[in-house]
């Protein structure tokens, strides 16, 4: 069973019991900067012994919450994560269109009002594009 998060203390309380940190990086977006979130579990061990050293994703930067979280917000983004105590990766979680949130919880978003969550694409390749005449 899995459950959204788009309260700001739940979401910190949620990452912070996984040895949990936010993380932000700016990547250029056309005409401007676009923010990509990410959290980052295990962190702490990077860092021990006084190794600053980069992180495990490349680009990403630790980031204070209330930043990573008015990027979330901007993003109109939430995270959902899996409330199953009985085991598997307990770090797992995705983010989300905050809409969804809203409809699961029952107060009727109609799909127009739908919006998909920011997707990165690594790498692309040109023949992962679509053509340009393509619908």
């Amino acid at each position: 069973m899995a459950k959204i998060l788009t309260n700001r203390e739940d979401i910190r309380q949620w990452t912070e019991a996984r040895s949990g940190y936010p993380m932000l990086m700016d990547t250029p977006d056309g005409t401007g900067t676009r923010t990509l979130l990410q959290l980052t579990f295990g962190q702490h061990a990077l860092n021990s012994e006084n190794n600053e050293g980069p992180d495990r994703l490349t680009g990403f930067q630790l980031a204070d919450w209330d930043d990573w979280f008015a990027a979330l917000e901007e993003n109109n983004l939430a995270i959902r994560v899996s409330d199953d105590p009985s085991g598997g990766n307990e770090n797992e979680f995705e983010f989300v269109a905050r809409d969804l949130a809203s409809r699961e919880e029952g107060e009727g978003t109609t799909g127009a009002a739908q919006k998909p969550a920011v997707i990165t694409i690594q790498n692309p390749d040109s023949k992962d594009r679509a053509a340009p005449d393509a619908v």
